[in-house]
């Protein structure tokens, strides 16, 4: 018997309509409290992912780096703080992408971010600033679909896992259009709260091949030990 591939309960987090009331508050926060709003998986998630950035030699100041579902900006921001200067945010809620400008605003950097409203669980893809149907770029080659160097996600996918419509369609959607964003010397990091390294490296395995995860905080109970959330770094299977 074929195992089938357990997917998770279905929650408000997974809509639209509950991420776009979210942003539209935390930007009555920011103009009222100076309060952007939540640093999704805390503080250390962020200095997790930052810190592997600043590490590698591959990349430099000028990277192209991309945030999938960025939210408030702030992942983003903290990399600008770093001197990071090609940065773009994408997210689905046109409400996320407002406030993350004021956020870059009010640090005095929106000179370097850009935002882009994509839904990557549909047929679209982003190239060039633009959106393109998937469908539309299958005769053109890996190499010149990719337009970043570095992906990142830290709780989209998890709030795509949740969708109470389709989640597994989304699920698949979003997987197949970040191997189009990327070529074979991109990098992809990932932060989940919901899925283990192993389920995130089965789920995106068609596409993409682990090589390396992110130490994360441990937790114990009931005499069982686990991580807070998974990062992984994924890279591009190359199938040519």
């Amino acid at each position: 018997m074929v195992e089938t591939e357990q997917e998770l309960p279905s929650s408000v987090l997974g809509t639209y309509d509950h991420w776009d009331e979210v942003y539209k508050d935390q930007m009555k926060g920011l103009v009222e409290m100076d309060d952007p709003g939540t640093e999704w998986f805390g503080r250390s998630a962020t200095n997790r992912v930052v810190r592997w950035i600043t590490k590698c030699t591959e990349l430099n100041k000028h990277s192209t780096i991309l945030d999938v579902g960025c939210g408030n900006g702030l992942l983003l921001l903290a990399l600008a703080k770093q001197e990071y200067t090609n940065l773009v945010g994408l997210d689905y809620c046109q409400s996320a992408l407002d406030l993350a400008t004021a956020v870059f605003k009010k640090e005095e950097l929106g000179h370097i971010g850009s935002w882009l409203q994509v839904d990557l669980t549909s047929e679209t893809v982003v190239k060039n600033g633009e959106c393109y149907n998937t469908k539309g770029l299958n005769e053109v080659g890996d190499e010149e679909q990719a337009i970043f160097d570095v992906c990142l996600d830290k709780g989209t996918y998890d709030a795509i896992s949740l969708n109470p419509e389709d989640s597994h369609k989304g699920r698949e959607s979003y997987i197949q259009n970040m191997a189009v964003l990327m070529n074979f010397s991109s990098v992809f990091i990932i932060t989940s709260c919901n899925w283990t390294t192993s389920e995130l490296t089965s789920q995106f395995g068609k596409k993409f091949v682990l090589i390396e995860e992110l130490p994360a905080p441990t937790f114990s109970f009931g005499g069982k030990s686990g991580k807070t959330v998974s990062t992984c770094v994924f890279k591009k299977k190359n199938t040519l």
